[in-house]
């Protein structure tokens, strides 16, 4: 990870210390946060639209993309740790029907309607299964970021949305082991080994923190008072369980997640996060502008009709088919809508559930540059997206403006 955030630091730079691109980069990204600061816009966005400026098809200060989404990918490990730093385990646990019900209605009914479309598009059955998942993940990183932002973790339709996003995180290993097996790649056993193992180890972790409820972390009180070690111990954690899921090939950010969790029943919440804010701030800012860099403009433009049609399908689909659960699930009507605004985009995972379509041939050049840059645009419009469902809400729904509704 440092060597990574190293190679970054000279692929900016050249051969040499160039201080004007440092420059320029904190500019770009100043101005656009300002400017949607003025009009109450996320600073997300600000992010996205300074990767699009700064990317290949902007300026071109970043040109190789795998090494800013390896950067980016850090981010979400810190912003996944914050997570679950917030998170009761007990609490969840009592709403297990969210995260089966919800989850699964929403994989079913994604490739049932994925399905539909092939009869327009000509899809064969492994690429409807491959857009089918694809579709049916969201954006983690985003959905939780707005949600922090507007102090909405703790609601009752917070915590339910992100239970459905943790637990499509932990099935996106199967998932990815299943479409593999359809495309004739066979899994090693090692690794399915590698897998279960994993799988257990977080099993255990969970149960042990959920059977003590608090729980003390070594050290933390030699480390309560002394700001400097409180940096590399929280980092430490944080990484550490990333690394530990990451090679029994589990989700980095999963481990993150439970780390944060575990800091949580040890009560040692606040120093972690004061000591450990400077680092999110840049490291989730850098994930945001890699998205933006994917964003190829000159193909958006050339096809803005067909890709404008399939995102606004994807937000009317994904929102719809996520109320409709949240509502079964015995959510309000407006607390349902809201939360299938919410999970109505494509989120980061799928970039990488496309991109083994494209290695395995299930997606062909044409085919992944469109579902790269439709998950791109979803993601970069989902504030707005969330933003309309809410004014819609407030304007028409039974909630007050002041959004009470979501304290319930």
């Amino acid at each position: 990870m440092i060597a990574n955030i190293t190679q970054l630091s000279w692929a900016l730079a050249g051969t040499g210390i160039n201080l004007r691109i440092y420059l320029i980069i904190a500019l770009v990204i100043l101005v656009f946060s300002f400017l949607l600061k003025q009009i109450h816009q996320p600073y997300i966005i600000a992010y996205m639209l300074s990767g699009v400026v700064l990317g290949p098809f902007g300026l071109g200060m970043f040109v190789d993309i795998d090494l800013v989404q390896d950067v980016g990918d850090i981010g979400l490990i810190i912003l996944m740790f914050f997570i679950g730093m917030e998170i009761s385990l007990p609490k969840f646990v009592r709403k297990w029907r969210i995260s089966i019900i919800a989850t699964g209605l929403q994989i079913i009914m994604s490739l049932l309607f994925c399905g539909l479309l092939s009869m327009a598009f000509g899809w064969n059955w492994k690429q409807v299964l491959f857009l089918g998942f694809i579709t049916a993940l969201s954006s983690s990183a985003v959905v939780i970021k707005l949600l922090e932002a507007k102090n909405k973790v703790t609601t009752n339709i917070g915590e339910n949305v992100i239970i459905v996003l943790l637990t499509q995180d932990v099935l996106f290993v199967p998932i990815l082991v299943f479409l593999g097996s359809i495309t004739g790649v066979e899994v090693a056993q090692k690794t399915i080994i590698l897998q279960i193992t994993g799988g257990v180890f977080l099993l255990l972790t969970l149960l042990y923190v959920l059977w003590k409820e608090e729980i003390r972390l070594p050290f933390s009180k030699q480390l309560k008072g002394d700001h400097e070690l409180q940096v590399f111990a929280g980092l430490l954690l944080c990484f550490g369980m990333a690394f530990l899921t990451d090679f029994f090939n589990l989700s980095a950010a999963l481990g993150a997640f439970v780390g944060g969790i575990l800091v949580h029943a040890a009560k040692s919440t606040q120093w972690l996060h004061n000591s450990l804010h400077p680092f999110r701030v840049v490291l989730v800012s850098v994930f945001f502008i890699s998205i933006g860099i994917l964003i190829d403009l000159t193909y958006l433009v050339d096809n803005w009709i067909i890709v404008s049609s399939l995102v606004l399908l994807v937000f009317v689909t994904n929102h719809g088919i996520n109320a409709l659960s949240l509502r079964a699930l015995g959510n309000t009507w407006t607390q349902s809508i809201y939360g299938g605004g919410l999970l109505a985009q494509i989120g980061e995972l799928s970039f990488i559930v496309a991109s083994v379509g494209r290695v395995n041939g299930v997606l062909g050049p044409d085919e992944y540059k469109l579902t790269i840059l439709i998950i791109s645009v979803t993601i970069f419009l989902s504030p707005f997206w969330i933003g309309l469902t809410k004014f819609v809400i407030a304007r028409y729904g039974k909630a007050d403006a002041s959004g009470e509704w979501l304290q319930k």
